[in-house]
């Protein structure tokens, strides 16, 4: 009742103030038909209120996503089910869920009446341009009696979340390299060919038999290692994004670290759509098997809230990689290097590996001047000439560059003496 009597409205409160003044003139003019109207006006807004106040605790509501993880640009429905569990009927429910400002507006939904026991649904769509995960709620109700006397608001404590995850663009069937077609089995596997088993290594485990420890390998690393018992005949891929701020240029949906977070996405996608045993390494600190059921939903979570690094530095990335290292195939999303750093990635190239860097020239993700265009030109071009001449595949990225009409590359080895001549040529012209 006292919750009531806070939530009188304006117009409730006018009633009380009246009925007030109403029975202080009855009294003083002896008008007994005047006290009655004093009465019936205080007693209006009190009903009201120990109305609004009982029902304030008998809704209940449920609120679900379709779908809870939707790509950038994708729309989401929110379907809000609220039941009345009081035996009384509700009066007017204005319904505002809470959502932060990337999903947009707050929606608020009028509902007229809930009879005794009675259930409705309603429901609204959001839409996000930008990368995260973003939380859903609290619903706010606010409830009125029928003659707008009391008023009261409550907040349901459950949220949901929404994750929105990159667009992920489907890519051409292509072979690509180190595949091997296995017996009995119908699609291609990629084989690390790491020599004789007693050579093919890799990081203790907890549980490893202690008698497989490889204690050549392990005074090289530094770190306990062990012998592999069989030759891993599966298909691997390890996909590498590059997080360095000053890697890459642009700003929002468009920037060109967007480009290699989308990129990435569907590159995994695709790639355990094919069958491969995937891992993906970031920047960030991020280090993700994908499992055989819910491998897709844990890397494009991840995808959906990785961030560019302010202090992140390129020797991180390569020792991340290379501590679990064991072949296959690296593809590596990269934003712009140096000369200096296209030198360290060539420490990837061991255990067979097979390496494919889609290179970005983030430079040209801005209008710059001819002369710096040309400069930025040139440190491109001597990056991928160094990753050439370390065994990488190179494919070059610019601004309005696509994925599916890139990936085709992948396949073809080296990009050829064509670009190797004109690499060539753009670094000997800076040099003179």
């Amino acid at each position: 009742m006292r919750d009531g009597l806070r939530g009188l409205t304006t117009r409730g409160r006018s009633f009380l103030a009246a009925a007030v003044a109403a029975a202080i003139s009855a009294l003083l003019l002896g008008e007994r038909d005047l006290l009655r109207v004093a009465v019936l006006l205080a007693v209006l807004p009190l009903l009201a209120a120990a109305y609004v106040g009982r029902s304030r605790y008998k809704l209940a509501c449920v609120r679900s996503l379709d779908p809870h993880r939707a790509p950038v640009g994708a729309s989401s429905r929110v379907v809000l089910r609220l039941q009345n569990m009081s035996r009384l009927p509700t009066g007017t429910l204005l319904l505002e869920d809470r959502l932060p400002y990337a999903l947009g507006s707050r929606p608020r939904v009028v509902l007229e009446r809930l009879g005794a026991h009675q259930a409705s649904s309603v429901a609204y769509t959001v839409r996000a341009d930008v990368r995260g995960r973003y939380e859903v709620g609290p619903l706010g109700v606010r409830m009125t009696d029928p003659f707008g006397l009391c008023e009261l608001s409550r907040a349901f404590p459950s949220t949901d979340r929404l994750t929105v995850i990159p667009q992920v663009t489907p890519l051409p069937s292509i072979r690509l390299p180190g595949e091997y077609a296995g017996s009995g089995d119908s699609r291609a596997r990629s084989v690390a060919v790491h020599g004789e088993d007693d050579a093919a290594t890799r990081e203790y485990r907890r549980g490893d038999d202690l008698r497989r420890v490889h204690w050549k390998s392990t005074a090289r690393t530094g770190e306990l290692m062990v012998r592999r018992e069989e030759q891993p005949w599966e298909s691997r891929a390890t996909v590498v994004l590059d997080t360095r701020a000053y890697g890459h240029r642009g700003e929002g949906p468009t920037a060109s670290f967007e480009w290699a977070v989308s990129a990435a996405a569907s590159i995994t996608v695709h790639l355990r759509q094919a069958g491969y045993k995937l891992r993906m390494v970031t920047g960030s600190g991020a280090d993700v098997d994908a499992a055989e059921a819910t491998g897709d939903g844990v890397l494009l979570d991840h995808l959906a809230e990785v961030r560019l690094e302010q202090r992140g530095e390129l020797t991180t990335l390569v020792e991340r990689v290379r501590q679990r290292a064991d072949g296959g195939l690296i593809i590596a999303l990269l934003g712009s290097l140096s000369t200096a750093e296209a030198q360290l990635l060539a420490a990837l190239r061991g255990n067979g590996a097979t390496c494919v860097a889609f290179l970005l020239d983030s430079s040209s993700w801005l209008n710059l001047p001819e002369r710096a265009r040309a400069e930025a030109q040139q440190a491109h071009g001597s990056a991928a000439l160094a990753l050439l001449q370390s065994g990488w595949r190179v494919i070059g990225v610019e601004h309005g560059s696509q994925l599916p009409a890139l990936w085709p590359q992948a396949a073809r080895g080296s990009q050829g003496f064509a670009m190797r001549a004109a690499l060539a040529e753009t670094v000997a012209g800076g040099v003179k």
